[in-house]
C-alpha cells in the first residue's frame, strides 16, 4: 500500500515537472515520454488513467457536452431537406457551429488525453462538410439558374446585370465587365469555402466549384455557336461550311477572352481570396477545357490545306488571335496557366506558317498554270485576273501579313533595298507572274498578237497596283518600270503590224516608182498593196482585244497619226503619177475619213465589244 502511495507521489511529481517545463500540452506530453524511457513507471497508460482523477474529469465532462451540443445542432441542419442557405439565419448559425467544431477539433488534434472524443468530433466534421458541399453546389446552380441569357445585348444594359449575365448575343464592344454570379451568393461561396478548405475538405470544394463552372463557359461555347468539332470534321467542310464556323468561332473567341474568362477570373479570386494559389489554380481548371475548345478549332483550319482560296480564312483567325494574344496573356498571367499561354502562342504561329504555307501555294500554282491553248484575240488571261485580284484582296490585311513575313521570306532582296518582307514577296509573285505570262505570249503565232496579248496583261497589271496598297508595297519605281514596259509593247505592236504598211506609203517617195522589200512596184502596185494589207489588218485586228479603254483610245490616237499623214502624202503623188493621174480615184479605196473610221475601229473584239474587266 505504501509503495502504490509512494508510485502515485512519483508520478504526480512527473506530471507537475512536465506541465511546468511545457509551454503547452505537446511539450508536456514530449516531456513525459522522456521520463517513460527512464522509467516503466512513467508509462503513457499510467498518466491517462491518473489524468480523470480531480478537476480533469470536470474538462471531460465539459468537453462531452459541447461535442454532444454540436452534434445535435448540426445533425439538424446536415439532415434538413431544405437548404439550409435558404434562411440566412439558418445559414449564419450553422456556419457558428462549424466555426465552433473546427476549433474544437483543432485543439484535440494531437491530444493523448481524449483520442475518443478527437474521433467522434472528426465524424461529425466529416458529416458537416458532406452537406456544406452540397450547399455548395446548390448556390453554384442557384446563382447560374437567375442568368436569364437574352437574345440580344446592348451594352448600357449591364449596369443591371446582379441577375443577369449576357452570353450569347452579337457584341460590338467587349470593353464591360459583368458578375459572373450575383454579389449576395459570391459571398456565401466565399464563406462555404473557407471552412472546407480550413478543415481538409479543399480538393472536394475546388471540385464542385469546377464543375460547376465548367458546365456554365461548356453551355456558354454552345451558346455561341461553337461546337467540338474535330480536326477531320473541320477539313471536310465546304467552304460556306466552314466561313460560317469560322465567323462563330472569332466572336466565341472575343466574347470569351474579353468577358467570360475574366468574369471568371474576377469569380475565383472573390471566392477563394486568401487562400494562396488556390484561386489561380481554380481558375486553370475552370477554363482549360473551353480554352483548348477554341484553340483546337482555329488549330485544325491551320493544319489543313494549303489552297489559295483559304488565305482569307486563315487570315480572319490569324488577326483575332494577334487581337487577343494580350488578353491571354492579361488572363492566363499566373503559374499554373503558363500551359494555356504557350498553347495560344504557338497556335498563333502555327497560323503564321499556314499564312505562308498559303502563299507558296499559290506561287507553285502560278509556275504550273500551263501554256496551252492561247487567250482568244489577245485578251486578259484568267492567271493574271485571279492573281491581281487575289494579292490585291489580300493587301487589304497588309498589317497582318507584314507580321506573317517578316524575317521570312526565301527571296533574299538586294544589299541596297529597304524594302519590307512582304514588299519583297509581293515582288517575287509578280516576277513570277509576268515569267508565265511571257511563256503563255509565245504561243501566238503573230508577233502583233503577242505584244497585244503582252500589253493586255501588263496594263492590267498595273492599274491593279496603282488602284490598291499593292502600289505603297512596290513602289513607284516599279509602277515607272512596269509602264514603260507597256510602251515597249506598243511599238513591237506597231514594227509588227504596220511598219509594212508605212514601208509601201513611203517608199522614197517618188511619184514614178518605188522599190519596195527589194521589188520595184508602181504606184497603181503601191496604192493595190496599201488596199490589201489594210483590209487585212482591219478584218483581224478588229477583232482583237484591248479592254482598257484609255489604252485602246491611246493606241487609236497614236495609230492614225502615224497612218494618215503618210497616207495623205502617198495619195497626193498617187494623184500627181504620170501612170495614173487623172485615174486616180478608179484606185482609191480609202479616203482619210475611212482610214480613220476603220482605225477607230480596230480592237472591238469578236463580237464588236472590247470587252470588260474585274
Amino acid at each position: 500500500m505504501a509503495a502504490e502511495n509512494g508510485e502515485e507521489k512519483l508520478i504526480a511529481v512527473a506530471r507537475h515537472i512536465a506541465k511546468t517545463l511545457g509551454h503547452n500540452e505537446s511539450m508536456a506530453e514530449d516531456i513525459l515520454q522522456i521520463f517513460s524511457n527512464f522509467d516503466g513507471r512513467f508509462s503513457r497508460e499510467k498518466f491517462v488513467d491518473k489524468l480523470t482523477t480531480a478537476g480533469q474529469e470536470e474538462d471531460l465532462r465539459a468537453l462531452d457536452h459541447t461535442i454532444k451540443s454540436l452534434q445535435r445542432q448540426i445533425s439538424h441542419y446536415v439532415a434538413a431537406e431544405h437548404s439550409i442557405w435558404s434562411d440566412s439565419a439558418d445559414s449564419s448559425a450553422f456556419l457558428d457551429c462549424l466555426d465552433e467544431l473546427i476549433s474544437t477539433v483543432r485543439e484535440l488534434s494531437g491530444s493523448i488525453y481524449a483520442e475518443a472524443y478527437l474521433s467522434s468530433a472528426e465524424d461529425l466534421l466529416q458529416q458537416a462538410m458532406f452537406r456544406l458541399e452540397e450547399e455548395f453546389r446548390l448556390l453554384m446552380e442557384r446563382g447560374g439558374e437567375s442568368f436569364e441569357l437574352p437574345r440580344s445585348y446592348k451594352n448600357d444594359d449591364h449596369d443591371d446585370s446582379d441577375s443577369e449575365i449576357p452570353v450569347a448575343q452579337p457584341i460590338s464592344n467587349y470593353d464591360v465587365i459583368i458578375d459572373a454570379l450575383p454579389s449576395g451568393i459570391v459571398n456565401d461561396l466565399h464563406e462555404i469555402a473557407k471552412r472546407m478548405v480550413v478543415s481538409g475538405y479543399r480538393k472536394e470544394c475546388l471540385h464542385v466549384y469546377g464543375s460547376c463552372r465548367r458546365e456554365f463557359l461548356e453551355e456558354s461555347m454552345s451558346r455561341l455557336g461553337l461546337g467540338k468539332l474535330s480536326n477531320e470534321e473541320v477539313q471536310r467542310m465546304q467552304w460556306n461550311e466552314l466561313e460560317v464556323e469560322i465567323d462563330k468561332w472569332i466572336k466565341a473567341a472575343n466574347v470569351s477572352l474579353r468577358i467570360l474568362f475574366p468574369s471568371e477570373r474576377r469569380l475565383c479570386d472573390r471566392v477563394f481570396y486568401g487562400f494562396g494559389s488556390v484561386n489561380d489554380s481554380s481558375f486553370m481548371e475552370v477554363c482549360r477545357g473551353a480554352v483548348v475548345q477554341i484553340l483546337n478549332f482555329a488549330d485544325a483550319v491551320a493544319i489543313g490545306s494549303r489552297s489559295p482560296e483559304r488565305l482569307f480564312m486563315v487570315l480572319d483567325l490569324f488577326e483575332t488571335m494577334r487581337d487577343l494574344m494580350p488578353e491571354f496573356e492579361y488572363n492566363f498571367s499566373d503559374q499554373y496557366c503558363l500551359v494555356l499561354r504557350n498553347d495560344a502562342l504557338g497556335l498563333w504561329k502555327r497560323l503564321r506558317e499556314a499564312i505562308r504555307g498559303v502563299f507558296m501555294e499559290l506561287e507553285n500554282l502560278i509556275r504550273r498554270d500551263p501554256a496551252k491553248a492561247p487567250v482568244p484575240h489577245g485578251g486578259l488571261h484568267p492567271i493574271t485576273r485571279y492573281v491581281m485580284n487575289y494579292l490585291r484582296a489580300a493587301c487589304g490585311s497588309r498589317e497582318s501579313l507584314e507580321l506573317v513575313f517578316e524575317e521570312s521570306v526565301s527571296v533574299v532582296p538586294s544589299k541596297d533595298s529597304t524594302s519590307s518582307s512582304l514588299s519583297v514577296q509581293m515582288e517575287w509573285i509578280m516576277e513570277l507572274l509576268e515569267s508565265n505570262l511571257e511563256v503563255k505570249a509565245k504561243i501566238y503565232g503573230d508577233a502583233a498578237l503577242c505584244s497585244v496579248f503582252l500589253m493586255n496583261n501588263g496594263r492590267y497589271i498595273v492599274q491593279k497596283v496603282k488602284d490598291s496598297e499593292l502600289g505603297s508595297l512596290l513602289g513607284d519605281d516599279w509602277i515607272r518600270k512596269h509602264t514603260a514596259k507597256i510602251k515597249q509593247y506598243i511599238s513591237s505592236y506597231q514594227r509588227s503590224t504596220w511598219n509594212k504598211l508605212l514601208g509601201v506609203l513611203r517608199a522614197d517617195c517618188s511619184p514614178v516608182g518605188a522599190n519596195v522589200g527589194g521589188k520595184s512596184m508602181s504606184m497603181k502596185d503601191r496604192i493595190r498593196a496599201f488596199n490589201s494589207q489594210f483590209e487585212e489588218i482591219y478584218k483581224s485586228q478588229s477583232r482583237w482585244i484591248i479592254f482598257d479603254e484609255q489604252l485602246r483610245n491611246e493606241l487609236r490616237i497614236s495609230l492614225s497619226n502615224l497612218v494618215l499623214p503618210a497616207y495623205r502624202n502617198f495619195i497626193a503623188m498617187l494623184q500627181n503619177a504620170p501612170d495614173v493621174g487623172r485615174h486616180a480615184d478608179r484606185y482609191i479605196k480609202y479616203n482619210l475619213e475611212d482610214i480613220d473610221t476603220r482605225i477607230n475601229e480596230l480592237f472591238q473584239g469578236g463580237n464588236g465589244s472590247a470587252g470588260g474587266r474585274k
